[in-house]
């Protein structure tokens, strides 16, 4: 099969869809794998290793559009990508199209089939192909908190770890998975006093068992959350309902509570954001402040270290592109049910439930969709 991998049109999204050993690898299968020029570049993935790999290198984003069967990316497609969509085109990458209108439309339209990263499932029913990716933003979401806490970046003036003699700063983490998991261990690593927020007992017990005594474990029925987050100075967001929009968790009335020059990191924001007062942002400008909290709402996190992300990305989409170029949608989809849940939108259906609930549209099964 043909693979084109173009270069990322997102604003400071510097990650690229694959590596030159990923290139490698398909090319050793038999595969042609299409690179847009220098698409690797700031990410340190140079295009006479691509060369060596195998690769075509291509000048132009339409051409690999016009010529390849699978397009490979790390990003939604953008507005004018969308346009360069084929009709039965794979389109592999991070989708969230529940907090996207346009997109979803502009997907159903072209009548590709689009298989989303982060609802691919594994047999225990976690994501393995967001998971890397949510660890990467959960550990970045406290070192950015952090960085947004100081002054100079109209935080409170706060070191979180504190100093000698001085109290450490009050981290509140919401959701006890991949991000919240990943996020406590910078947290703690930076000495802070940390509070991770879940509604499973189960998960609870679970990063008390990995944490110790270094968290505090708090059900999300039995606590005072307006409390708790009145009382943080760091609070971060990692609260995932698998392709879903994320529930707003935080309101308005509870932001006006916190202190001021608090911080919040918002990681859900790329389903739509667990507070109420956040909005998209980017690495160019990545914080606003609403009612004297500073908010930090980049939607592209990871990108922000584009190597290190881009590395743990393939080290989990691989075997999965492997499989689809070998074996072409239809098969490798139907054999795989794990696979088969990463189908969002197939040749004008959209086939992820919480999808078509969003946006009101008609929701066809996966396997009707691909049969």
């Amino acid at each position: 099969m043909k693979i084109g991998v173009p270069k990322e049109i997102k604003p400071q999204e510097n990650r690229i869809g694959l590596t030159p050993e990923s290139v490698k690898i398909l090319v050793s299968n038999g595969h042609e794998v299409l690179v847009e020029n220098n698409g690797g570049f700031e990410a340190g993935f140079y295009n006479e290793q691509y060369k060596s790999a195998g690769a075509k290198l291509i000048d132009k984003a339409e051409d690999i559009f016009d010529d390849a069967e699978i397009i490979v990316k790390v990003k939604e497609p953008l507005a004018n990508e969308v346009k360069m969509i084929r009709e039965n085109q794979i389109v592999f990458t991070y989708l969230h199209l529940a907090a996207a209108k346009e997109l979803t439309q502009g997907l159903i339209n072209s009548k590709s089939v689009c298989i989303a990263y982060e609802t691919v499932t594994d047999k225990n029913g976690r994501l393995p192909l967001l998971a890397p990716m949510s660890a990467v933003a959960g550990r970045m979401s406290v070192q950015a908190g952090a960085h947004c806490l100081e002054k100079n970046q109209k935080g409170r003036g706060l070191l979180l770890g504190g100093a000698p003699g001085v109290e450490p700063g009050n981290v509140v983490i919401l959701g006890g998975g991949v991000v919240g998991e990943n996020a406590a261990i910078i947290a703690t690593g930076m000495k802070a006093k940390v509070h991770i927020v879940d509604k499973s007992e189960a998960r609870l017990k679970q990063l008390t068992e990995i944490f110790g005594d270094k968290i505090i474990p708090e059900h999300s029925d039995k606590i005072d959350l307006e409390k708790l987050i009145s009382n943080c100075d760091l609070l971060v967001g990692g609260v995932l309902i698998p392709g879903a929009e994320a529930p707003k968790l935080v309101t308005k009335g509870m932001i006006k509570k916190m202190k001021r020059g608090s911080v919040i990191v918002d990681v859900a924001i790329d389903q739509g954001g667990c507070v109420e007062t956040s909005k998209p942002t980017t690495h160019a400008e990545p914080t606003y402040i609403v009612d004297d909290i500073v908010h930090y709402c980049v939607a592209n996190m990871p990108g922000g270290v584009p190597r290190t992300s881009t590395l743990a990305l393939n080290k989990a989409t691989l075997p999965f592109l492997n499989k689809l170029a070998k074996d072409g949608y239809q098969k490798a989809l139907s054999e795989d049910a794990n696979f088969l849940a990463g189908l969002n939108v197939c040749k004008g259906n959209v086939t992820y439930k919480a999808v078509a609930d969003a946006f009101g549209h008609k929701f066809t099964s996966s396997r009707e969709a691909i049969a």
